[in-house]
């Protein structure tokens, strides 16, 4: 199926929502109903993870019935996952880490490319190809919120959307800081929400979560 590949700037995409849902999809038939929930809490921007065989898939289901969802995929590694994703209908990519031939890629495709960084090498390896709009991955286990302080000195054109160990009880300590956008994360996700289809359960727990940050 082929959809129109209209797209939205990185720094446009960071505005959506601050907080990204990722999604690990693990049945098919799950993808529309969980985009759904999402969107009826406030989310309109949903990533799609390529932990599972049905990912691709479930990217072009989202897009083919929920046209005005910005749909993207995650845990894309290579210039050929890239342009899987791009095949599938995806909006955007986000990668967990960096390799010089994926930002190439990137940097020359019209899927914009959110590069995931863990170091201050690769943020200047990313910036140097025209990146300032990254993931910071893994958050928690990378040095978290103190470390994205550090950051923001040297670097201060540099935004960010933290992702790993980003939870119910720290996502708003990093909202806080100047140089975070949004977050990504799982946790407003619930497995046994989606174990038991209760899609009433994975839109309370989304819209609870951008509640709190109003309060």
């Amino acid at each position: 199926m082929s959809f129109p590949h209209w797209q939205l700037a990185p720094s446009d995409l960071f505005k959506l929502s601050p907080v990204v849902p990722v999604m690990v999809i693990e049945r098919l038939e799950d993808a529309v109903p969980m985009a759904e929930a999402l969107m009826a809490a406030g989310v309109p921007i949903l990533e799609v993870t390529l932990r599972t065989p049905v990912a691709l898939a479930a990217i072009e289901k989202i897009r083919e019935k929920l046209p005005r969802a910005v749909v993207g995929a995650g845990t894309v590694t290579t210039p050929e996952e890239l342009a899987q994703v791009k095949a599938a209908g995806a909006q955007f990519a986000i990668s967990p880490g960096i390799t010089y031939e994926l930002l190439r890629a990137g940097a020359h495709g019209d899927v914009p490319l959110i590069p995931g960084v863990a170091t201050i090498s690769e943020l200047m390896t990313a910036k140097e190809l025209g990146y300032t709009h990254l993931k910071f991955f893994p958050a928690e286990a990378a040095g978290g919120c103190a470390m994205l302080k550090s950051i923001a000195g040297p670097f201060p054109d540099i935004r960010f959307c933290p992702t790993g160990g980003i939870n119910q009880g720290n996502y708003r300590d990093y909202l806080a800081l100047p140089n975070v956008k949004c977050v990504g994360g799982s946790w407003i996700l619930p497995k046994d929400a989606i174990d038991a289809k209760n899609w009433l359960a994975v839109e309370d727990a989304a819209a609870t979560a951008l509640t709190k940050l109003r309060t």
